[in-house]
């Protein structure tokens, strides 16, 4: 993690996906992205899952400004892809994986600026 200080390293290896989003989000509505993700709900049968239809491993936020379009996969510092979320990754122009890392260096506001 080049470039971070030993304290930006402990707080991106303790930053959760969610938390990550959730400053991204933040961030990029501020800066007025129209921005999109899929939440979890339970189901009828008590059963949590994401309302979809179509190929699994669709990235988590996508955001839109001015004809410019991001596809952001967001991952922990030690989380992995899956296939079906690789697939995506290789299939999309301006798909990321976005790490804490990314968000702590200033990458991803620098995207969105």
């Amino acid at each position: 993690m080049s470039g971070l200080t030993e304290a930006q390293i402990e707080i991106a290896k303790a930053m959760t996906e969610n938390q990550l989003q959730d400053n991204i989000l933040d961030m990029a509505l501020k800066l007025g992205w129209l921005c999109y993700h899929t939440r979890a709900a339970m189901n009828k049968r008590g059963v949590w899952s994401s309302p979809m239809q179509g190929n699994p491993g669709y990235p988590d936020l996508t955001l839109a400004r001015n004809g410019i379009v991001f596809f952001f996969e967001l991952k922990s510092e030690k989380g992995k892809l899956t296939v079906e979320q690789r697939e995506w990754y290789h299939a999309l122009p301006n798909c990321l994986i976005i790490r804490p890392r990314n968000w702590l260096s200033g990458e991803v506001e620098a995207l969105l600026r």
